[in-house]
């Protein structure tokens, strides 16, 4: 991505993640709209590699991480997650986008569920678009949350509010998630905001920006534990019968 640079250049377009770079500031683009950005084994390991090929470019002050048409990212692809694959790209994505130094700003424009909403705990700045849909129905598919969100999101929305968005499944509105302090601001279109706003903080200076992020971040060693222990029994959770029930009785409806 390194190389000086003159308006929006398309550096990657691979599949159902496409990255483009304008100036300082990379655009991350979930485009898979016939399933509403649900995200592969193959996009995790797409998203990943455009993490931290970012976070290892110095001309790289900030990255922007967007859905294409109504959807943010519907979640993992369950029939990908059901067909046994090795959960070893999202636990890559998992760790880049815990450990990153590069600003890292979510343009929410529309449907985010599951990990759709739980990436956000691990960005910087969080825009969405007003209408919005924020949900992480991880329990009601007989599953449990993952990145870190369970120690992250009560940590954010506080303790009751957190439990009502796994226990229940509620589903958060963009205005209702700046709010709740998950966003920053809620705007229509939401990604020039964001690109915006990444712009800004793509013009700090390279290293006190990275150092700075990392100083507000200091619990990671905390974050990257819970982060494991999540995994461990999100997989388990996949092969236990809860699961495979939920599963079959949306295939009999």
């Amino acid at each position: 991505m390194s190389g000086a640079r003159k308006g929006p250049v398309v550096e990657h377009a691979d599949g159902d993640v496409t990255v483009s770079v304008q100036g300082r500031v990379a655009l991350v683009t979930i485009d898979r709209p016939a399933k509403k950005n649900a995200l592969t084994q193959a996009m995790y390991k797409r998203l990943a590699d455009a993490l931290l090929e970012a976070d290892s470019d110095p001309d790289i002050g900030a990255v922007v991480i967007t859905g294409v048409a109504d959807a943010f990212t519907a979640g993992n692809d369950l029939a990908d997650f059901m067909a046994g694959n090795s959960l070893d790209e999202t636990h890559r994505f998992l760790e880049a986008i815990s450990s990153v130094h590069v600003p890292l700003i979510a343009a929410v424009n529309g449907l985010a569920i599951g990990v759709g909403l739980t990436l956000l705990l691990h960005c910087d700045l969080v825009f969405v678009e007003p209408t919005a849909d924020l949900s992480a129905p991880f329990v009601a598919l007989g599953l449990v949350p993952e990145a870190a969100s369970s120690l992250l999101l009560p940590r954010v929305v506080g303790e009751r509010r957190a439990s009502e968005i796994f226990l229940t499944g509620r589903h958060v509105s963009g205005s209702e998630a700046v709010e709740w302090g998950l966003a920053n601001a809620a705007a229509s279109p939401v990604l020039p905001v964001a690109l915006e706003a990444a712009a800004r903080v793509a013009g700090q200076p390279h290293d006190a920006a990275r150092t700075s992020k990392a100083l507000l971040r200091s619990g990671e060693l905390t974050v990257r534990g819970r982060m494991a222990e999540e995994m461990a029994a999100f997989a388990d959770a996949l092969k236990g019968p809860e699961f495979a029930a939920v599963m079959a009785a949306r295939k009999s409806r």
